[in-house]
């Protein structure tokens, strides 16, 4: 073979793996795509993913429900559901920031899932000390339950 033909073989093959690279990141990049409310939108910020909406606005309603509950419990329960339900914003946000690290970001959604269970479980004591209703803490669980089923879609984009 004539070094031409060498040359020529070796950039189709640099081309080639260029071209695979662009489509691996075209998948990757933008795990968190599925869960924006448009299927083919760019997301350019956390704030655009649904999960995020949803769990901004679980966190907005625990604040405004805690509000009504005993001052006894306000370095207990209330200062314990406020702050795990802000941080599944707050690890999202940080997933969010590190989506292009793979380990980072299936680490911050980790993160996310657990806040997300902690608040659920504080949602379930809110209820048995009859802070809130069933019907409230229903609708709490449920929220709670399908932040929980949106992260594990990430985690499932993401590969795991």
């Amino acid at each position: 073979m004539l070094r031409s033909e060498v040359r020529s073989q070796k950039s189709e093959i640099r081309n080639q793996k260029s071209e695979i690279r662009n489509q691996k990141s075209e998948v990757r990049s933008p795990r968190c795509q599925a869960m924006a409310n448009e299927p083919n939108k760019r997301v350019k910020s956390a704030k655009d993913l649904d999960v995020y909406k949803l769990a901004y606005e679980l966190a907005m309603t625990i604040f405004r429900i805690s509000q009504g509950f005993p001052p006894e419990e306000r370095f207990a329960l209330i200062t314990q559901i406020r702050r795990s339900s802000r941080s599944v914003c707050l690890n999202l946000r940080e997933a969010w920031a590190k989506r292009r690290y793979e380990a980072h970001f299936v680490n911050k959604l980790t993160d996310c899932d657990a806040e997300n269970s902690e608040t659920d479980s504080s949602v379930d004591f809110a209820r048995d000390c009859q802070y809130i209703s069933a019907d409230e803490h229903q609708v709490l669980t449920g929220k709670c339950a399908e932040i929980g089923r949106m992260l594990g879609q990430m985690y499932w984009h993401a590969g795991y």
